[in-house]
């Protein structure tokens, strides 16, 4: 089961984003899910649920006034938006927490970047259906999480959404699936460990950290080349690996009762960390990394990963100011 959460101890989060929980809705399918993992979210988080649908008026030239519609194109755009905005009010029938729902002017992904710097966590599918009346949400769920100024979770077509009716379809599933970071131990992807900490812990999960090294096909001829001894890369691995298993020895020290495994394996990262997507009910990702291994970079594995994995994934962007305060949803 891949899910967003459980009933468990309640995270803390930043009160000063009033947004709370931030959804981007175009009516597709991909969207509904979205919006019900958002839901789900903002209950655990016991914050607002903020729905937006965005939309863009093209600019039309006319040969002649009879060709000039008799409803402007701005106001038939806003009242499309505004239908979209009605269909998800009767997806959240039921639903027990705060809810905003608006509609704003302007590019899907800009739109919810900039409204992101006042949410805890942002929610988006992986596809729309045309985007925010304007632009493709499969372009929407790259963008946003390489400029959110919070996470972004990006929900894929599996995510399950018939989990019962009212009340109980928005209340966050207990499960006992892994919560995977995807890490290369760099400095900058502390933040998402962080992230990825408070999330497993507000479930009552398990913690996997992972960290795999790049295929030595990736690396080129020339620097194939330069491999002095063909055990090189097993030693190498053998030293990431006791390094990560420190790092996981930490956190239980720091979090008694907190399960945490890891991982250091010689693969192909994205399809690594897309075969982790399958079991596990998060998968955690910092927007870039940098360091001995490629695991964790926005733009190459991490777009990857998110345009093809089949549960939850979560992007945190650099320099989160408060790690202690991060959603963990």
């Amino acid at each position: 089961m891949h899910d967003d959460g459980s009933t468990a101890a309640r995270p803390s989060v930043d009160r000063t984003r009033p947004l709370g929980v931030l959804a981007g809705f175009d009516g597709s399918d991909q969207a509904q899910r979205a919006l019900l993992y958002a839901a789900r979210a903002a209950q655990r988080l016991d914050v607002r649920l903020t729905v937006v649908t965005a939309y863009t008026v093209p600019a039309l030239a006319y040969s002649d006034a009879s060709q000039i519609p008799t409803v402007p194109a701005e106001v038939a755009r806003l009242s499309a938006a505004q239908d979209v905005l009605d269909a998800a009010n009767a997806l959240l029938d039921g639903y027990p927490g705060e809810v905003d729902l608006r509609t704003e002017h302007g590019d899907a992904a800009g739109v919810l970047v900039r409204l992101s710097e006042q949410a805890v966590l942002a929610v988006v599918g992986a596809r729309g259906r045309g985007g925010f009346f304007g632009r493709l949400l499969g372009s929407v769920s790259s963008a946003l999480p390489a400029h959110a100024h919070c996470p972004t979770v990006v929900v894929p077509r599996g995510y399950e959404v018939d989990a019962g009716e009212g009340i109980s379809r928005f209340r966050p599933i207990d499960a006992d699936t892994p919560v995977v970071m995807g890490t290369d131990r760099s400095p900058r992807s502390r933040a998402a460990l962080d992230v990825a900490v408070q999330a497993a812990l507000a479930r009552q999960a398990p913690l996997h950290l992972l960290l795999a090294m790049t295929l030595p096909d990736a690396w080129g001829a020339s620097y194939m080349a330069w491999l002095p001894d063909p055990d090189i890369l097993e030693r190498q691995r053998t030293q990431l690996a006791a390094e990560l298993e420190e790092d996981a020895a930490a956190l239980r020290e720091a979090h008694p009762g907190l399960v945490v495994t890891s991982e250091a394996v010689l693969a192909e990262p994205v399809g690594t960390l897309i075969e982790h997507s399958r079991s596990a009910q998060l998968v955690v990702l910092g927007t870039r990394g940098h360091g001995r291994v490629a695991s964790t970079l926005l733009g190459s594995v991490s777009q990857a990963v998110l345009q093809r994995a089949e549960g939850p994934v979560m992007v945190v962007p650099d320099g989160l100011e408060d790690a202690e305060e991060a959603p963990a949803s």
